[in-house]
């Protein structure tokens, strides 16, 4: 990974005079001494290739006198006997090619040092709040407090700086992506080799769980979902405690975590391994719209302009069906977008307005939820867009029906 281009690319971006601070972030507290599993912040991993907690990236913009230096922990011999060893500063500067590499106890003294002896008329934090009911993250009330110290320095929002760096992917992020889908391909025939009926929909989680773990990765990149019959039409169904009935359908939606990168497919098999006629036609109209997203994307359009394309292929087979009578009444069966960002988040960034381009990693995802049928069935790929066109990272996961069955078959 080239670490120090992204930086380049985040200065360039940057007004004179001023300075960005990024932290790593904290462990969150959750009861006594537990604490949730860490995630660093991700234009942090993005800028540093640091997943570590307590550090900062400083980054300063003047002229020739522009400077980038990262703070870490020091390493603690009593903290790692419980927890385990911490970054040195030689592995900090390997990792991230920073070479100007401190200690975080010098910090608040030279940013203090800095706005007291230099011309610094604004400062960058990661402001990002996906909701105003949301507590602020640690980045955030980092960015609170530097403004009640400092009321004199202006505060800028780093958030869609960064975020349009990260919608388009280098050959290095496309490679993790594809080992994370290539991980998942494996986990899922594990899964289809296995599943039949009376399985609990936590045990076919288990399999897929199992296969990632065992194959290397971080763990699934998100909750698993695994909703059969009736609990398929749900879209985030995440309970997984019922029993996969014979003649049922099991939607997974999972994906893989591979070096802090994101798969994210979806699949939908038959129980008893063979699909009814009426689940078969089901599944070919959302097939149908699965390879026309395929086939239409490109640079140069947006995930909007896909989902359209989605719906009229998913409107014209529901009209077939007698489900509905007019397009625009797909929403009864169709309620969500077929695409998003996908990258170091499972839906990764997206600054709006900011159309397709070559190195952009989308989903492709078209479903049809009918309760009434209880058949919820969703196909998902994940996407390369290439200078012409689109990649399908996930080609290698079977979706037609009869390669389904002839795998199931087989068990």
């Amino acid at each position: 990974m080239n670490y120090e281009a992204r930086r380049k690319q985040m200065m360039e971006q940057m007004e004179e005079e001023s300075l960005l601070i990024l932290y790593s972030g904290a462990p969150a507290h959750i009861s006594a001494d537990a604490y949730y599993e860490f995630e660093a912040n991700r234009h942090f991993f993005y800028l540093t290739g640091l997943r570590r907690e307590n550090m900062v990236l400083l980054m300063r913009k003047s002229g020739g006198n522009s400077r980038i230096t990262l703070y870490i922990e020091k390493a603690d011999p009593t903290a790692e006997r419980w927890t385990g060893k911490m970054v040195t500063v030689e592995e900090a500067k390997e990792i991230s090619q920073i070479q100007d590499v401190r200690f975080g106890d010098r910090f608040d003294a030279e940013v203090n040092y800095l706005l007291n002896n230099a011309n610094v008329s604004c400062c960058y934090f990661d402001c990002f709040r996906n909701q105003s009911t949301d507590l602020p993250d640690y980045n955030l009330s980092k960015a609170q407090q530097f403004a009640a110290n400092y009321p004199g320095v202006q505060l800028r929002n780093l958030w869609a700086m960064a975020s349009q760096l990260r919608m388009q992917k280098d050959k290095d992020e496309v490679t993790l992506i594809q080992q994370a889908v290539d991980v998942t391909r494996q986990a899922l025939q594990h899964v289809m080799t296995n599943l039949k009926p009376g399985m609990k929909e936590y045990q076919a989680q288990a399999d897929f769980e199992y296969m990632v773990h065992y194959l290397g990765a971080e763990g699934p990149s998100f909750q698993t979902i695994a909703g059969s019959g009736k609990n398929g039409c749900m879209l985030h169904y995440e309970t997984n405690r019922e029993t996969c009935q014979d003649g049922s359908l099991l939607l997974l939606d999972l994906g893989t975590r591979w070096q802090g990168y994101c798969s994210d497919i979806t699949r939908t098999y038959p129980v008893n391994g063979k699909f009814t006629d009426r689940q078969r036609q089901v599944y070919e109209i959302v097939l149908r719209a699965n390879k026309e997203v395929a086939a239409q994307a490109k640079p140069g359009m947006t995930t909007r302009e896909l989902n359209d394309i989605c719906k009229k292929v998913l409107a014209a087979g529901c009209m077939e069906l007698g489900l509905i009578e007019k397009e625009e009444e797909i929403g009864k069966y169709y309620m969500h977008g077929v695409s998003h960002h996908l990258g170091i988040d499972v839906h990764d960034v997206t600054v709006e307005g900011v159309k397709l381009a070559p190195g952009s990693v989308i989903t492709d995802e078209p479903g049809l939820y009918i309760d009434e049928w209880e058949i919820g069935i969703r196909i998902e790929d994940d996407l390369l867009i290439t200078e012409d066109g689109c990649e399908i990272l996930s080609a290698g996961i079977i979706k037609e029906p009869d390669e389904i069955e002839a795998f199931m078959a087989k068990r």
